[in-house]
């Protein structure tokens, strides 16, 4: 965890911009606080349910969204489709009270980056905005085998499709980072099963990230699975 009165993160000039959306002004009020202790993170706005969530995403493009699953009006979901399809490369992290809701999971397969759970220690939030924010995601083993099979199904379903030309190509060592990606490895994880190192996963992971030009390891591997280059059984 960064403390009070470190230095920002080094190659990076500007703070983290963050959107806070939950209709419960303590819960922001919790979080806002939380953040605002960070010398690399800036809280931007709050909103209070999804339409003043996509306006304001629009207006302020956040790098990084705490989004609720459940509010008034307009719910998390769709309020992350809206942002995906008005600001893409903003990281959203759905907040929740259990990773059992069936919500969570349309919202991942919208574009969620993650979710944290609503009773996560407090301290805790502003390294999970860290990692969103370098491409990480926040998805537990359970949720990510769920995705796997709905990417499977997506892959059988999409099989008479032509695939969108030119399809940018990754190297082979970048398929192989890819295909651990898929079934939900982390860093630390893809580097043992490959020998290499943590930074070298990170570089690879970059490296197909700017060339599928998307922004999470999530929707590189929905892509990859659209544009048949990559099988998942």
């Amino acid at each position: 965890m960064t403390v009070s009165g470190e230095t920002p993160t080094p190659g990076r000039d500007e703070p983290i911009r963050v959107l806070i959306v939950d209709d419960h002004e303590l819960i922001r009020r919790s979080l806002a606080l939380a953040l605002a202790a960070e010398p690399d993170i800036e809280v931007v706005g709050e909103a209070s349910d999804g339409h003043e969530a996509v306006e304001m995403a629009d207006r302020l493009m956040p790098d990084v969204a705490l989004m609720d699953v459940r509010m008034p009006r307009q719910d998390g979901i769709e309020a992350t489709k809206g942002i995906k399809a008005s600001v893409p490369s903003t990281r959203i992290i759905m907040l929740t009270v259990s990773d059992e809701e069936e919500d969570l999971f349309e919202a991942i397969k919208a574009g969620a980056t993650g979710y944290l759970l609503k009773d996560v220690q407090i301290n805790d939030v502003p390294d999970a905005v860290r990692g969103v924010y370098e491409g990480q995601s926040l998805i537990n083993p359970a949720m990510a085998a769920k995705l796997i099979t709905e990417f499977a199904n997506m892959s059988r379903k999409e099989a008479e499709r032509p695939p969108q030309l030119p399809v940018p190509r990754l190297t082979e060592r970048e398929m192989e980072v890819l295909r651990l990606v898929a079934k939900g490895m982390n860093n630390r994880e893809i580097a043992k099963q490959l020998f290499i190192s943590e930074n070298t996963v990170k570089n690879h992971v970059r490296n197909i990230l700017d060339k599928l030009q998307l922004h999470s390891r999530m929707e590189a591997v929905v892509y990859a699975v659209r544009e048949r280059m990559l099988e998942i059984t």
